[in-house]
C-alpha cells in the first residue's frame, strides 16, 4: 500500500505539471477531449480509489467514491449546487458516474482544491471510508490538495450532459508522460507564444463583456420605452380618473351633506334611546338592590326562626324520649300492680273458701258438743270471726286502694297519650315549617345567584366601555400628528399661499392645516363631546366607515 500511495503521488504531480504547462500553450482554454486532462481525471479517481472500503449491502458489495465526495456538501455550503445537479443529472445510474461528474464541474468552478482541501481536513470522516494506509489518509493527500490549487488558472469547458460517465473504464497512459523534452520547443518561443495568447484572450473577453453590456443596455433602454409608454397610458388613465373623482367628489359631498343631517338625527335619537335604556337599568338596579335588601332580610329572619325551632325540636324530642321512658315504667308499675289484684283476689276467695268451710264445721260441732263445750266453742268461732272480718276488711281496704291507683295510673296514661299526640302533632307543622323554609332558602340562593350574574353582567359592560374609549383615545393618538402654525404656508388641499384674507384651519381628526374652504365640514369625534371642524378628505373617509358599519 505504501508502494502503490508514493506511485500514486509521483503520477498525481506528473499529471498536474503536464496538464498546466499544455494549458499555458494552448491558452488555459481546455475541453473534455483534451488528453492530459482526461488523464488527470483518471489518475486522481485512482488517488481516491486507493485504500477504499467496500461497503456491503443486502444485494452486492459496493466500492464507490461518491459517499465522501457527498460529504462535502455538509462541509462546504458552496458545493451544495455541483452535488445537487451530480445527484440529479438524468444519464447518470452509478455512484462512480456522479463522482466523476461532481470531479468535472468542481474543476470547471476552479473550487476543486478547496473542497478536497475542507474534505482532508476532517481525518474522522474519512475514517469511516478509508482504511488507515489510504492516500487520502496520509500526508501525500494533503500535499495534493495544495498542488491542486494550481489548476485555478485553467478554464475548463467540460461538457457533462453527454457524455457516459457510468461505463467508462480509466487507464492511465505513460505515454504523454515519458516524452523527451529537448525536443519539444524553446522556451523563448513558449514565452511569446503564451504572452501572443493571453493578449488574444484578453481581447477577446473584452469583446465578450462589451458585447454583453450593449445588449444589457439595449434590453434596459427596450424595457425602459415600454415602461415609458406604460407610464404614459397610466397618466392620462390617471387624468381621466381623477376627473371621474372630482366629479364622484362633487356628488359626494351632497350626499354627505345629507347623511350627516340623517346621522345626526339617528345619533339624537340612539342617544335619547340610550338615555332612556340607562335609567329603565337604573330603576332596574335599584328595584334589584332594594328586592335583594328585603329577601335578605327575610332570609336572616328565617334562618334565625328556623334556628329557634330547631333548638325547641330538639328539646321536644327529649322531653319525647322522656315520656316514652316514663310511660314505659308506669306500664310496668300497671302491670305489676295488675299481677298484685289477682294475687290478693285469689287469697281473698281463699279465705272466703275457708270461712265458709269454718262455718259448717261450726254448726257441726255446735249440735254434736256438749254443753260445756258450747260455750268454748262458741267463744273461738268468735275470735275467728272477728279475726276473718278484720282480714276481709284490710283486703277490701287494699282491693279500694289498688282501684283507685288503677283509675289515676288509667288517667296518667290518657294525659300521657294526649301530650304524646300534641307533641306528634306539633312536631309535624314544624316539619312542615322547615320544608317551606328551605324551598323559601333556594328561592333566596337562586335571586342571590341572578343578582350575581347581574353584578357580574354590569362589570363586563362596564370594561367593555372602558376598552373602547381607551382604544379610541390611542388610536386617535397614534393619527392625529398636530402641525405647528409656522410650518405651513399654504393649504395642503388647494396648494392655496395663506394670507390676512385666507386664514389658516387644524384639521381635528388628521391634524394637518387648510383653509376654510377645504375644512369647511363638521363631524362628531370620539375625543370630543361636541361637532368640530374636519377637512374635506377626512369628512368623506369618516362618512364612508359610518355608512359602512350602520349597512354591517
Amino acid at each position: 500500500m505504501a508502494v502503490e500511495r508514493s506511485n500514486l503521488f509521483s503520477m498525481m504531480k506528473l499529471s498536474i505539471k503536464g496538464l498546466i504547462q499544455s494549458s499555458l500553450s494552448l491558452g488555459r482554454t481546455l475541453d473534455s477531449d483534451y488528453p492530459p486532462l482526461q488523464q488527470f481525471f483518471v489518475v486522481l479517481e485512482q488517488c481516491l480509489k486507493h485504500g477504499l472500503k467496500v461497503k456491503k449491502s443486502f444485494i452486492n458489495q459496493n466500492k464507490s467514491i461518491w459517499g465522501p465526495l457527498e460529504l462535502v456538501q455538509k462541509l462546504c455550503p458552496d458545493s451544495t449546487d455541483i452535488t445537487t445537479s451530480a445527484r440529479d443529472l438524468p444519464g447518470i445510474k452509478t455512484g462512480l458516474g456522479r463522482a466523476r461528474a461532481w470531479l468535472h464541474l468542481a474543476l470547471m468552478q476552479k473550487k476543486l482544491s478547496d473542497y478536497l482541501k475542507a474534505l482532508l481536513d476532517r481525518k474522522d470522516i474519512l475514517g469511516e471510508f478509508y482504511d488507515p494506509g489510504a492516500l487520502m489518509m496520509e500526508e501525500e493527500g494533503t500535499v495534493i490538495g495544495g498542488m491542486l490549487v494550481g489548476l485555478n488558472v485553467i478554464d475548463a469547458n467540460l461538457c457533462i450532459k453527454g457524455e457516459d460517465l457510468d461505463s467508462q473504464v480509466g487507464v492511465i497512459d505513460f505515454s504523454l508522460y515519458l516524452k523527451d523534452p529537448m525536443t519539444t520547443e524553446t522556451t523563448k518561443d513558449d514565452a511569446k507564444l503564451t504572452a501572443i495568447l493571453d493578449q488574444k484572450h484578453y481581447i477577446e473577453e473584452l469583446n465578450r463583456h462589451l458585447s454583453c453590456t450593449v445588449t444589457d443596455l439595449q434590453a434596459k433602454m427596450d424595457s425602459i420605452e415600454k415602461t415609458n409608454s406604460k407610464l404614459i397610458e397610466e397618466l392620462t388613465a390617471a387624468t381621466d380618473r381623477i376627473n371621474s373623482l372630482r366629479e364622484e367628489q362633487e356628488t359626494l359631498r351632497h350626499e354627505n351633506e345629507t347623511i350627516v343631517q340623517s346621522s345626526q338625527k339617528k345619533e339624537e335619537a340612539t342617544l335619547e334611546d340610550s338615555a332612556v335604556e340607562l335609567e329603565t337599568y337604573r330603576q332596574t338596579r335599584q328595584g334589584l338592590d332594594e328586592m335583594y335588601s328585603v329577601v335578605w332580610k327575610q332570609y336572616q329572619e328565617e334562618k334565625r326562626i328556623r334556628q329557634e325551632l330547631e333548638r325547641e325540636l330538639k328539646l321536644q324530642v327529649g322531653l319525647k324520649q322522656e315520656m316514652e321512658m316514663a310511660m314505659r315504667l308506669l306500664e310496668k308499675d300497671t302491670h305489676e300492680k295488675q299481677d298484685t289484684l289477682q294475687a290478693l283476689r285469689q287469697q281473698l276467695d281463699q279465705v272466703k273458701t275457708l270461712n265458709l268451710q269454718m262455718f259448717h264445721k261450726t254448726q257441726v260441732t255446735h249440735t254434736d258438743r256438749n254443753t260445756h263445750t258450747h260455750t268454748q266453742s262458741d267463744q273461738t268461732e268468735r275470735d275467728m270471726r272477728t279475726e276473718l272480718e278484720g282480714r276481709v276488711d284490710s283486703l277490701q281496704k287494699q282491693l279500694s286502694d289498688l282501684d283507685t291507683l288503677r283509675l289515676g295510673l288509667e288517667s296518667d296514661l290518657r294525659s300521657e297519650k294526649e301530650q304524646r299526640q300534641a307533641i306528634q302533632r306539633a312536631l309535624q307543622r314544624e316539619q312542615d315549617n322547615s320544608t317551606e323554609l328551605r324551598t323559601q332558602l333556594q328561592q333566596i340562593q337562586g335571586l342571590h345567584t341572578e343578582l350575581q350574574e347581574v353584578h357580574q353582567e354590569k362589570k363586563q359592560l362596564q370594561l367593555t366601555c372602558q376598552e373602547q374609549e381607551t382604544t379610541a383615545l390611542q388610536e386617535m393618538g397614534q393619527h392625529l400628528t398636530w402641525l405647528k402654525d409656522d410650518e405651513a404656508t399654504q393649504c395642503k388641499h388647494c396648494q392655496k399661499e395663506f394670507s390676512i384674507a385666507r386664514r389658516k384651519h387644524h384639521c381635528r381628526n388628521c391634524g394637518d392645516i387648510y383653509c376654510n374652504s377645504c375644512s369647511s365640514n363638521e363631524l362628531a369625534l370620539p375625543s370630543y363631546p361636541r361637532p368640530v371642524r374636519v377637512c374635506d378628505i377626512c369628512h368623506s373617509l369618516l362618512l364612508q366607515r359610518s355608512t359602512s358599519s350602520t349597512s354591517s
